[in-house]
């Protein structure tokens, strides 16, 4: 089987990004689509409504990332990142439960908790390696070495869950890994505040590419062994990553001293209250795009959010760039859209082939697998 589209398509990191696997959730919960229904100016409409919003909410999270992590309050430098994680699961967790009431699904876990204890746990610091990075590396690498997760999600895939892929997919996966090594190698890379020491950085996106694959594949073998509703998913698994990265917080003495910075510094508390309103945002108009327009419509919406945040970051923040640099990023998304448009292509035809299926602009990219790499977490 070939891999999920939307692991061609970041993050997630934006949403990693605050809980895991938000759309294969949506998916996994098989929620009958009622954007068929509709006219097809109301499924251009509203298909405009949910990418702006996708995308909107991922670039104010990325641009808050840089914010925080990159650059001081009064003076000082942000250094707790689980705190960022802990305060995004927090909000996710009330975000819900209080959808999982209005839609009326069941509270009660429907799956081990220590199954969602692994995905938490392996979540919560990949988020945190991700965080990390943004100290020694900029924003712009962060985002393009998300694109390298496709090689460790089909590697971990391959070795659990026994998937085998295309020839097709080794060639993108190799076009994006040539471009993004282009970009790496033929101009600044490092974070704004940072002291010569960028390798540190690269290291922590290895250690997130890694944590990230293994928990999109333990997502979907979670995903496909148990029926669950989308929040209450989301609901069980950011309570425990809540619960992780306070527990991390409070092992590390680093607890009290997150709490005093927030306290001390107001812009910074509000920069992440906007943060997490953002993240959560974000996943929910992934879960709604997904739902309604399928997979391939997502993977699609997350290649222009991430041209259009690395674009907004050199131009908010004055960061410099190469031209070699810009060769690199064609190539990334070139072969990124070559991808989510060959599986587009793909859907209507099948779409057409079938008399049943009559509303194409809705359904396309319905037959996308649902896997664990549709991941909203830390995006």
């Amino acid at each position: 089987s070939s891999p999920s589209y939307a692991s061609f398509a970041s993050s997630d990191s934006v949403f990693h990004h605050v809980t895991t696997s938000s759309t294969a959730m949506a998916v996994a919960a098989g929620e009958p689509a009622s954007m068929a229904s509709r006219s097809p100016t109301e499924q251009i409409m509203w298909g405009g409504f949910y990418a702006a919003g996708l995308i909107g909410t991922l670039v104010i999270y990325g641009l808050l990332q840089q914010r925080i992590m990159q650059m001081p309050y009064d003076g000082e430098v942000f250094q707790f990142s689980v705190f960022l994680v802990f305060l995004n699961r927090i909000a996710a967790v009330i975000f819900a439960m209080v959808m999982a009431v209005l839609h009326k699904e069941a509270l009660e876990n429907k799956a081990p908790i220590w199954k969602y204890l692994i995905v938490s746990a392996s979540n919560v610091y990949a988020s945190t390696c991700q965080y990390e990075a943004l100290k020694y590396v900029s924003f712009a690498v962060q985002m393009l070495g998300k694109s390298f997760k496709m090689l460790p999600v089909m590697i971990w895939g391959m070795a659990i869950n026994r998937k085998s892929y295309s020839a097709e997919d080794w060639c993108v996966a190799i076009a994006v890994t040539g471009g993004v090594t282009e970009f790496l190698m033929t101009g600044p890379t490092a974070s704004p505040n940072d002291t010569g020491n960028s390798m540190k950085g690269f290291v922590f996106l290895l250690a997130f590419l890694a944590l990230d694959g293994l928990t999109s594949t333990m997502q979907e073998k979670l995903f496909k062994e148990h029926k669950t509703s989308k929040y209450n998913q989301m609901m069980y698994v950011n309570g425990l990553s809540s619960l992780v990265s306070l527990f991390t917080l409070i092992t590390t003495r680093t607890f009290v001293p997150a709490w005093s910075f927030f306290f001390s510094h107001g812009h910074f508390a509000m920069d992440v209250g906007v943060l997490s309103a953002s993240a959560v945002g974000g996943q929910f108009f992934i879960y709604s795009q997904v739902k309604e327009f399928g997979a391939l419509v997502f993977a699609a919406t997350m290649n222009v959010r991430q041209i259009v945040s690395i674009v907004a970051s050199y131009i908010n923040y004055g960061h410099h760039i190469t031209v070699l640099q810009v060769l690199g990023l064609a190539i990334v998304f070139a072969a990124l859209f070559y991808k989510s448009y060959a599986g587009l292509m793909g859907a209507q035809a099948k779409s057409t082939a079938a008399p049943s299926e009559s509303n194409p602009i809705a359904d396309s990219g319905k037959e996308a697998p649902a896997s664990g790499n549709y991941k909203a977490a830390e995006p």
